[in-house]
């Protein structure tokens, strides 16, 4: 069903896109403020449940592109997703009647609703990535058969540059990834054109839904003096996910964090009061989890690391020695376990040599703390 989002609603799906984002995507922060100022003038934004779409809409997914670190230190003026969206329309002479996320994790929750909210289109609730994945080819829309091409670039200095690589999407993310050093670590860009019905069979559907649900139940548990870890992980066995469970519980010891090639990369370190140590590597997002040295969570599924008394998401560009943190698995749902979409965003393409084990599966090996 098909809904209307406020301002009011902005903080809560901020949170539960920052904790989907599984330590990447960007901090929501700077999207939600440049949507709330959009919000402002234009009052709410529709939020289209998938199954509303008509087959032949014609639905133009848009995003930010580089390493989060770069945002943190380089603000967007707000102008250049829109401009990414109006060039791939002049290119392919086809206007959007819609715009979706990419991925529902982090700042990229929020750039569709700023274009939105400027251009007065509905956004689609469902995503490509059902959390955050730092390469433009790591879509279910890429593993169901949609081409990344073409794409279009903008910047804050209204430079835009177009790709088509036909249906090479891996060739595609190493030309934008160029471009995007290029323009200063970061940059908007507008791809995966598709139509309503293929939206209806490669994208995760109400992922939107998802994120505004997580970080309402978050503050909700805060409010009524209960756990909120724990309300989270419960939270979850009701929707497409299905299970979630805490891996560790412990303190920041040590933050290894560069920006290289494009990317955040890295590991952070973890010491629980028995002893035992976490290790969670990452590629702007959370790919595997160790628990003294053995593999306890990997990717696809979702590492999220949460502030040990509050739940508030922590992201890989904020992480600090002496958190205190939770890290919590959280099972993909199975659009994301075929297969096709292992071959994609599984544990090898990020450099694990062994196959994908449901995080679910791999607590027989390791009991919570």
């Amino acid at each position: 069903m098909s809904w209307t989002l406020r301002t009011a609603d902005l903080d809560d799906l901020a949170r539960g896109a920052a904790l989907l984002g599984t330590g990447g995507g960007g901090d929501p922060f700077v999207g939600k403020m440049l949507v709330a100022q959009a919000l402002g003038e234009v009052g709410a934004i529709t939020v289209l449940d998938p199954e509303e779409l008509d087959d032949d809409a014609w639905v133009i997914p848009v995003a930010q592109m580089g390493a989060p670190t770069v945002v943190v230190e380089k603000m967007p003026r707000g102008t250049e997703p829109e401009l990414a969206l109006t060039t791939l329309e002049r290119h392919s002479g086809r206007s959007a009647d819609a715009t979706m996320p990419m991925e529902c994790g982090g700042i990229n929750s929020m750039i569709p609703l700023l274009v939105a909210a400027r251009r007065g289109l509905p956004v689609v609730d469902a995503d490509g990535m059902g959390r955050a994945f730092p390469q433009l080819e790591m879509e279910t829309f890429s593993v169901y058969g949609i081409s990344a091409s073409p794409l279009a670039m903008a910047n804050e200095h209204d430079e835009v540059a177009i790709f088509d690589t036909g249906t090479d999407n891996a060739r595609l993310e190493g030309l934008a990834r160029g471009v995007t050093a290029r323009f200063g670590g970061m940059a908007h860009i507008a791809q995966y054109s598709m139509t309503g019905a293929d939206v209806k069979r490669t994208a995760i559907p109400r992922t939107l839904s998802l994120a505004l649900a997580i970080g309402r139940s978050i503050r909700a548990s805060r409010e009524q003096r209960l756990d909120p870890v724990q309300a989270l992980v419960d939270g979850l066995t009701e929707t497409i996910y299905g299970y979630g469970r805490v891996l560790f519980q412990g303190k920041v010891i040590d933050v290894d964090r560069r920006t290289d090639e494009g990317f955040a990369r890295g590991s952070v370190r973890m010491a629980g009061e028995d002893g035992d140590e976490l290790e969670v590597q990452f590629q702007n997002e959370n790919l595997f989890a160790l628990r003294s040295g053995v593999v306890v969570a990997m990717v696809p599924d979702l590492i999220c690391i949460v502030e040990a008394d509050s739940a508030e998401p922590v992201t890989t560009e904020a992480l600090r020695y002496g958190q205190r943190v939770a890290v919590i698995g959280i099972a993909t749902p199975p659009i994301m376990r075929t297969p096709e979409a292992l071959a994609v965003f599984g544990p090898s393409c990020f450099g694990l040599d062994r196959e994908f084990v449901p995080v679910e599966s791999l607590e027989r090996a390791w009991p919570a703390q």
